[in-house]
């Protein structure tokens, strides 16, 4: 794949990466303000992506709900707002780049046959590699599966210190393709962030985990790794990630000032008691200028009072 870059590209690019299936709510405002800080206080630029890769998961009018609110919040991206769905090009290109190298085959498993196998790991069971050698007699293929046999990664995050996971015992060979014409998160965030030229990686923590799989593929594409930084996920009184499945409230566009000065606390910047009362403008000076990413907690979760 093509890596190469460009000298005019800025020394930070960070993003933040929403899926539409739902409006913008507090976890995710979360994610989108600490991207954004990090990115406007280094003086880099800050993209948008829609990661709609699932259709049946998709919400008609989130994508153009969540961009709204953003705007209402005050956030301005740069560039144009990419879209996973009309990427398929660059994503069958990079399966192909696997299957050249050997690393990928066809698998014929049923989400049944794998949970059969019992073996536990940080995602649900482990793929045990039953189709490595070739699909069982009369079996048709349901997806594509990368070859994970002795993988270990290891990471400095931000945030999260030293990450170290075994892949193979841990998650085991994952899905790239799924045969219903549905491509991998994995494999789309490592397509795309190579692509956009991302320096920087800053998200919830629910996703790190996803990490190591990620470096993974970009080691085997041959692309870089951005820095990784990932916050606190915001959970509610039950230790629940504010999510659509949780029914979490979307953000009040109009009146998203409340929110935002709520999500400088979560994240340990102790906000100027003056911001209650400024304008969104002031509200996004000051933050900027005091931004603090060594403040944030360095916690996978925290509670949000909502």
């Amino acid at each position: 794949m093509n890596t190469s870059t460009s000298s005019d590209r800025p020394r930070y690019r960070g993003r933040f990466a929403p899926s539409p299936t739902g409006p913008l709510h507090f976890g995710s405002l979360v994610a989108a303000m600490g991207s954004y800080l990090e990115a406007k206080s280094r003086g880099g630029e800050w993209l948008v992506r829609v990661e709609d890769l699932d259709p049946p998961r998709v919400m008609p009018g989130a994508a153009a709900d969540i961009l709204r609110t953003l705007e209402t919040c005050g956030m301005r991206w740069d560039g144009a707002v990419v879209y996973q769905s009309a990427r398929s090009d660059a994503y069958h290109a990079a399966l192909h780049e696997l299957r050249q190298r050997g690393v990928l085959y066809p698998c014929a498993c049923s989400r049944r046959e794998i949970a059969d196998s019992g073996i536990s790991g940080i995602e649900g069971y482990v793929y045990p590699g039953t189709c490595r050698l070739g699909l069982p007699a009369g079996k048709a293929a349901r997806a594509l599966r990368v070859d994970t046999r002795g993988t270990a990664i290891e990471f400095d995050d931000a945030l999260q210190g030293r990450i170290a996971q075994n892949v193979e015992t841990e998650i085991g060979d994952f899905v790239l393709y799924r045969f219903d014409r549905v491509f991998a998160y994995q494999l789309a965030v490592v397509v795309d962030d190579a692509e956009q030229g991302v320096t920087d990686v800053v998200r919830g923590a629910d996703l790190l985990d996803s990490t190591p799989r990620q470096i993974y593929l970009q080691r085997l594409l041959g692309l870089p790794a951005p820095r990784y930084a990932h916050l606190p996920v915001a959970v509610n009184e039950h230790g629940e990630k504010l999510s659509k499945q949780t029914l979490a409230a979307p953000i009040d566009a109009s009146r998203p000032l409340p929110s935002l000065i709520e999500v400088l606390r979560l994240l340990g910047q102790q906000p100027a008691p003056e911001l209650a009362s400024a304008g969104i403008e002031e509200f996004w000076q000051w933050a900027i200028a005091n931004w603090r990413i060594g403040r944030v907690p360095r916690t996978r979760r925290i509670t949000a009072v909502r």
